[in-house]
């Protein structure tokens, strides 16, 4: 064998044994930075739910109207979403019905559904106390506010089968070091689409937010005679109205 044959032979060896050294530092990288970018899209999650990965969240789930003991199809549906959240966090969850008293204490309580008719209690106990801005109105066919959702004196009112609103919120009680994540809708369409909502756009929504440790959203249910609870969007953050700030 030539001197030069020799010469070459080795270069095309060294060249393969760099591009297999770069292709694995390369994949090896992009494997890390792939897996960086998971954990902060799962951190912000949990941040945005107000969860700890690995913690117990309590679900209170309220009644259906006027039927004590039941619960609606969308309400489970819309706990449903909030346990597969919990779930994707590595978090087991415990349901309790709108009864249910005490404290959250260490765990992250999701409270979906209003205080109407006595469905969710609780949730009535929870405006009264942290949000004072909010006023949930009754049910009274004869009066056009019957459902309506006032923040700071502005109505979001309840048009049935076509557009409605749901109430979200976020806040710590004093006596507990984990957050309160109410979901509060006009009916369980409201409670659905807005757990929906925020399970597909809470990145998006908190990043137009001041703070994701407290805060208060109308979510706009619309086009329900043709999209049921699959169209929902942003109408407003009451954070300032809701707290009395």
């Amino acid at each position: 064998m030539l001197r030069g044959e020799g010469d070459e032979i080795q270069s095309v060896l060294g060249n393969i044994v760099i591009g297999l050294v770069t292709s694995l530092l390369g994949g090896g990288f992009v494997y890390l930075w792939e897996r960086a970018k998971r954990a902060r899209a799962v951190n912000r999650r949990a941040a945005f739910f107000g969860v700890r990965p690995g913690q117990t969240c309590l679900i209170v789930l309220g009644n259906k109207y006027s039927s004590p003991g039941t619960a609606h199809y969308r309400d489970v549906r819309a706990i449903t979403e909030l346990a597969l959240i919990a779930g994707e966090l590595g978090c087991e969850v415990l349901v309790e019905t709108g009864d249910f008293r005490g404290g959250n204490g260490d765990r992250t309580e999701f409270c979906v559904g209003g205080p109407t008719g006595g469905s969710n209690m609780r949730t009535g106990g929870h405006l009264a106390a942290h949000l004072p801005g909010v006023v949930l109105h009754p049910y009274d066919a004869g009066r056009p506010d019957s459902m309506a959702i006032e923040v700071g004196g502005e109505k979001f009112p309840l048009d049935r089968g076509n557009e409605e609103y749901a109430l979200v919120a976020k806040f710590t009680p004093e006596e507990s070091s984990c957050p309160v994540f109410l979901v509060s809708g006009q009916t369980s369409v409201g409670n659905l689409a807005a757990t929906r909502f925020l399970r597909r756009e809470y990145a998006r929504v908190s990043r137009e937010l001041s703070s994701i440790e407290r805060f208060c959203l109308l979510v706009r249910v619309s086009g329900i005679g043709t999209y049921e609870s699959h169209r929902a969007e942003l109408a407003r953050d009451a954070t300032a109205a809701a707290f009395g700030e």
